[in-house]
């Protein structure tokens, strides 16, 4: 039997679900000789890690804070991976070298469309990070013409005008104080961590079709996506995104498309459920 494997790299990892996803797509979809394991893995290591990959690996899986340097020690990379400066995703080729590609994006925009957000959408991105990078990779793919970024801090939101420039996307920069009145947008995107946005809750007065998506998954509800429920808006977490972005990789990784997303989905939220 022929073994392929694949993995995700990151530090912290051992939380990791993506095994959970991977292993169950292999298993509905019959590839025996498939394994996907967890790697710790810092910035300053990984060259040395994908060095080390014998030609058995087929793909990986890279978090943070892997995705700025994953993308620069790939041989090829795809056109959203060089826009938004970070990949998630490394898939060898035939020849040994290794090809970036960000699947977050098309997880993003896998969700977001699923709970019927527009097309050619508005969009409000809270928080300036590696997750708002995708972000606007998902506005563009969508048909956004222009992104409102909201951040604490100026000088986070002129570190995307390049990757919104790569884009096609005119970015539109907002103060964290003036976050409350942003949400009059067709999707409302909180790429903020833990706690961050709890606040908003109780102040936003929700559009009805807005979709929001919030890239927390634990705890959930977050106290945003609470609001928004009972408001009656269309809302998609951060469990949405890790299944949808583990999909592409998948069918990158395997070959085989489609990914058998019902077993897979089935598996990550049961997972997620225990903890």
């Amino acid at each position: 039997m022929l073994t392929s494997k694949a993995a995700v790299l990151g530090k912290p990892i051992a939380h990791s679900l993506s095994p959970v996803i991977h292993n169950a797509g292999y298993a509905a979809a019959g590839l025996d000789g498939w394994s996907y394991v967890a790697i710790e893995c810092a910035e300053a290591e990984l060259a040395a890690q994908i060095g080390g990959l014998g030609p058995e690996w087929a793909g990986l899986s890279l978090t943070m804070p892997l995705k700025e340097e994953a993308l620069r020690l790939a041989a090829s990379a795809t056109v959203v991976a060089r826009a938004t400066g970070a990949a998630n995703t490394l898939v060898r080729r035939d020849d040994g070298s290794w090809h970036a590609d960000n699947t977050d994006v098309y997880g993003m925009v896998r969700v977001l469309r699923a709970a019927g957000l527009c097309p050619s959408p508005a969009v409000t991105v809270l928080g300036g990070g590696g997750t708002c990078r995708a972000a606007l990779g998902a506005a563009a793919e969508l048909g956004a013409t222009s992104v409102t970024v909201v951040t604490r801090r100026p000088s986070v939101r002129e570190e995307l005008r390049p990757a919104a420039d790569a884009l096609g996307l005119e970015l539109a920069g907002a103060d964290w104080a003036d976050a409350a009145k942003l949400f009059e947008a067709d999707a409302v995107i909180s790429t903020v961590p833990k706690g961050a946005a709890d606040h908003l809750a109780a102040s936003v007065d929700w559009r009805p079709g807005t979709v929001l998506f919030d890239a927390i998954y634990d705890p959930w509800p977050t106290p945003l996506a609470a609001a928004a429920e009972k408001s009656g808006i269309s809302v998609v977490s951060g469990l949405d995104l890790l299944l949808g972005q583990a999909l592409s990789q998948f069918e990158q990784f395997t070959g085989v498309t489609p990914a058998p997303e019902a077993a897979m989905r089935e598996a990550l939220f049961e997972a997620a459920s225990r903890r």
